[in-house]
């Protein structure tokens, strides 16, 4: 669904050019004065020299030529450039991963041809805005199992005998460490397939067989467990389905293996809102686009369940006890995550969960480097690249301080942030000018549509506001659903006519749709305020299966909201809260979609009495 919402959404996104970085593009400079975390160590005052994008020298007096530039590191604290341990590069994420000071991004999965288009602009010259990356490519999964949902055909696995070659195709696309799924759902209540502990270990050790790291996505104790004692060299998330055992800190202490926590994400997973005061924070929040700052602000949708976060922030404690390494990692690309700006909640949640500042600080630079063998940068040390990030303040006594940020530097080239600046101040400006905007001409009574004055049998029907209604297949993706929309007699609450959405839902595509889209604004996908309304309200009967409502919003950024609804044999009236959608206020929606799905199959359900109320 992500690779839909990209394409549809394609026009909103903010132009490339305008992240250009402008002004100074020398390499070469001297910061005088700092105080200096080297990665491992801290430093209370010295001069760092960087020549041709490496660093030169670190000391005390450090000279330099004549008409080198000097940086005042007075007051200030020089750190390595920091890296994400579990990120996903969509969109333009490497952009503001960089504009927070985040060097590397490690990307845990993605679609190999994104990769290596990203790769691409690195190596040119729009490559200096751009956070470097490392990428897993695909992960190795289960049918119908997790990253199967993305709307990517993802490569999968049945047998053990088979994971050699698969192991090998990733190689061949330029994997750079291999990332598996070992994760059924059950932990946050769900129930979908996952490869076998077979096939876990035979691709752990057909990746090591390339001298790959093979690392795994967990979120049960028992999953982590086995992922550990089958070789696994680090896992990518922490269990929170119950609390940790002394047996499994051993294990893991044993075997040597890393942890990236991910507690920023883990926190969004049970609904505790922790991105909220990130996006508050003077520090951040005028970097931010108004559709990150809305991201920060959601979380999944669940009930709240603090206490399993507790388990994840205990099992941190006991790692760390323990010495395990822990890195960190955000998992941006998810609610209540942003690129690089969460990396910072991520180093305040290591540090409330025992970690010192300073090695919280080590888990975000060398630690990483060490763990997946970067060994050109996550120091400061003469002959490493010059990723810097220079802030106000101390971060080895309060981390927090890495929001200060005073000069970010890639390779020895400067960061411009100033043009952020610009572009989020004109996000928040355009954000005004939508909640001030009238609601759509036509909408004053909240009718959508009731089909009474369409012709039974017209694939048109007709709207009473915006720019009416559409047929949505997953063909626009190269998926094979197929699917009609009629007008048909027989409406609900005595009415003549519905509107009947049919069609067969194939599994070929792996997120695949088919339904009838109502588009609110005078145009496909603009946007229109329906902030006065707080529900939407239909009705529906049919077959007595679970569809789907995908509402589309431009704070949503290129993931629609998802409700599901069932439709019985009976006419039944459906009332969701907009705000159940997301968390929107309204003012922003572009799209509405009733499809079919996710069951795979023929399909038949109709609406009626379309509105949004309150």
């Amino acid at each position: 669904m992500r690779s839909m919402v990209r394409l549809v959404l394609g026009a909103l996104l903010l132009p490339a050019a305008l992240f250009a970085q402008a002004g100074d593009t020398t390499t070469t400079f001297l910061v005088r004065g700092a105080r200096v975390f080297d990665g491992v160590r801290v430093i209370p005052r010295a001069d760092v020299l960087v020549r041709d994008g490496r660093i030169a020298d670190v000391g005390t007096a450090v000279r330099a030529s004549d008409g080198v530039r000097v940086v005042d590191g007075t007051g200030k604290t020089l750190l390595p450039g920091l890296i994400d341990a579990h990120m996903h590069a969509v969109g333009e994420a490497l952009r503001p991963t960089l504009l927070f000071g985040v060097t590397t991004g490690l990307d845990m999965f993605n679609d190999p041809a994104v990769v290596k288009r990203l790769e691409g602009e690195l190596a040119g010259a729009r490559g200096a805005e751009m956070a470097d990356l490392r990428s897993a490519g695909f992960a190795a999964t289960a049918p119908h199992g997790h990253t199967t949902q993305f709307g990517l055909r993802v490569p999968t696995l049945t047998t053990a005998d088979s994971a050699q070659a698969w192991v090998d195709a990733r190689v061949a696309e330029g994997s750079d460490y291999i990332k598996l799924v070992h994760d059924d759902g059950h932990a946050y209540g769900m129930d979908r397939p996952t490869i076998s502990r077979e096939i876990l270990g035979a691709v752990i050790a057909a990746a090591h067989r390339r001298d790959k790291l093979a690392v795994v996505h967990v979120h049960d104790l028992e999953s982590a467990r086995a992922a550990i004692a089958l070789g696994a060299d680090g896992l990518v998330h922490l269990f929170f389905d119950r609390a940790h055992d002394r047996a499994f800190v051993d294990l893991v202490q044993r075997t040597g293996a890393f942890v990236v926590p991910t507690l920023t994400v883990l926190q969004s997973a049970v609904n505790m809102d922790g991105g909220s005061a990130l996006a508050a924070d003077e520090r951040i929040r005028p970097y931010l686009l108004p559709m990150e700052e809305r991201t920060l602000q959601r979380g999944f949708p669940v009930k709240p369940a603090p206490e399993k976060y507790e388990h994840a922030r205990a099992t941190v404690r006991a790692l760390h006890a323990a010495g395990v390494p822990l890195l960190a990692g955000s998992d941006a690309g998810n609610p209540g995550t942003t690129h690089g700006a969460s990396v910072h909640r991520e180093l305040e949640l290591l540090v409330d969960a025992g970690l010192t500042p300073a090695e919280a600080l080590a888990a975000a630079t060398s630690a990483t480097a060490k763990a997946f063998g970067l060994a050109d940068r996550g120091r400061i040390a003469p002959g490493l690249r010059a990723d810097l990030l220079l802030v106000n303040g101390d971060p080895t006594r309060d981390v927090r301080a890495t929001r200060d940020i005073a000069a970010i530097w890639k390779e020895g080239r400067a960061v411009d942030r100033a043009r952020r600046l610009g572009i989020a101040q004109a996000g928040r400006a355009q954000i005004e000018k939508l909640r001030s905007a009238p609601p759509p001409a036509g909408s004053d009574a909240g009718v959508i549509a009731d089909f009474e004055s369409d012709s039974v049998g017209s694939a048109r029907p007709s709207a009473h506001f915006g720019a009416g209604w559409q047929l949505s297949l997953d063909q626009m993706m190269g998926g094979k659903s197929s699917g009609t929309m009629t007008v048909v007699s027989g409406g609900a609450a005595g009415s003549a006519k519905a509107l009947e959405i049919a069609g067969t839902i194939d599994p070929a595509f792996a997120y695949a749709w088919s339904g009838a889209m109502f588009y609110p604004g005078a145009q496909p996908f603009a946007p229109a305020n329906l902030s006065s309304r707080t529900e939407l309200v239909f009705w529906t009967r049919g077959d007595g299966r679970e569809y789907r409502v995908l509402l589309f919003a431009q704070g949503l950024g290129q993931q629609p909201a998802i409700r599901t609804f069932r439709a019985p044999p009976e006419w039944t009236e459906v009332r969701l809260p907009l705000s159940s959608f997301g968390g929107i206020e309204g003012y922003d929606v572009q799209a509405i979609l009733f499809s079919g799905g996710p069951q795979v199959g023929a399909f038949r359900f109709q609406v009626d009495e379309v509105r949004v109320g309150g």
